[in-house]
């Protein structure tokens, strides 16, 4: 019998993306997994996935490319899995943290086309995917999940360029989830706050000093199974009424306090 719970996650080969595909294994989730790393780079990523008893594909593209995006949609064609849902997880950080007073037109436009058009233009050619799907299974949950950041909404003027693609998907997530209500596709977005990865770990020592003062509420780095185990409860379908809606997962960082 085919599975009927199948994820696309994209920027999935670590980090925060590779918790979430962990996550919906153990859900027993079909995964379609996307990065811009060579196969060969990961394999033990693919095996560990797969080890779970669930079928895994790699598609190697970057999202910030159309030609690159379509190629994600025609394996997506070329399948037989039945897609039910879109994680837009793949993002970057500026190469360098530069004072908004100096910082380059080039670095913003890198971080704008990978963080904010690319997931916008793929979640386009996906709700379109979903709504045929719809049209044959009416009564299939499908949904769509941005991975955003506290910098939706917290400014950090050495990285402008993030905090404004951020703030954008934040926005994207809004409008997805007005667009796409009338074929019953929540869309939902989540705000990792400060995640133990390979993009944090240039800041670790700053950060560790914050986190033993009052930065967090929670007084630990969070981890991508959290982000990981939010992202299942959605696509599980636990909260199909509540199309639209944010969940924080940032130890209580943005939470007013003194």
């Amino acid at each position: 019998m085919m599975n009927q719970k199948c994820a696309l996650i994209t920027g999935a080969a670590k980090g925060i993306g590779y918790g979430i595909a962990q996550s919906l294994a153990a859900e027993r989730f079909d995964l379609f997994i996307n990065d811009i790393v060579p196969p060969q780079d990961i394999t033990h990523v693919l095996e560990e996935l797969r080890n779970t008893g669930v079928s895994v594909d790699y598609i190697k593209a970057d999202i910030s490319v159309a030609e690159e995006r379509q190629r994600i949609i025609n394996a997506l064609e070329k399948s037989r899995m039945k897609l039910t849902a879109l994680v837009n997880n793949a993002g970057v950080a500026p190469k360098t943290r530069e004072d908004i007073l100096t910082a380059s037109e080039e670095s913003f436009e890198r971080v704008l086309k990978i963080n904010l058009q690319g997931p916008y233009f793929l979640t386009q050619a996906i709700a379109a995917f979903f709504i045929k799907q719809k049209q044959k299974s009416p009564a299939h949950f499908q949904c769509i999940v941005n991975i955003a950041s506290s910098n939706s909404v917290a400014a950090s003027v050495n990285r402008g360029e993030y905090c404004i693609s951020k703030a954008g998907l934040s926005m994207s997530t809004k409008l997805w989830a007005v667009r796409l209500a009338e074929f019953d596709i929540p869309v939902y977005e989540i705000r990792p706050g400060l995640i133990e990865t390979d993009m944090t770990r240039v800041v670790k020592d700053m950060y560790d000093k914050k986190i033993d003062q009052d930065f967090l509420l929670q007084k630990r780095w969070g981890q991508p199974k959290d982000v990981g185990k939010a992202v299942a409860m959605l696509t599980r379908g636990d909260l199909p009424y509540s199309t639209g809606q944010v969940l924080s997962v940032d130890g209580g960082q943005l939470i007013p306090h003194y």
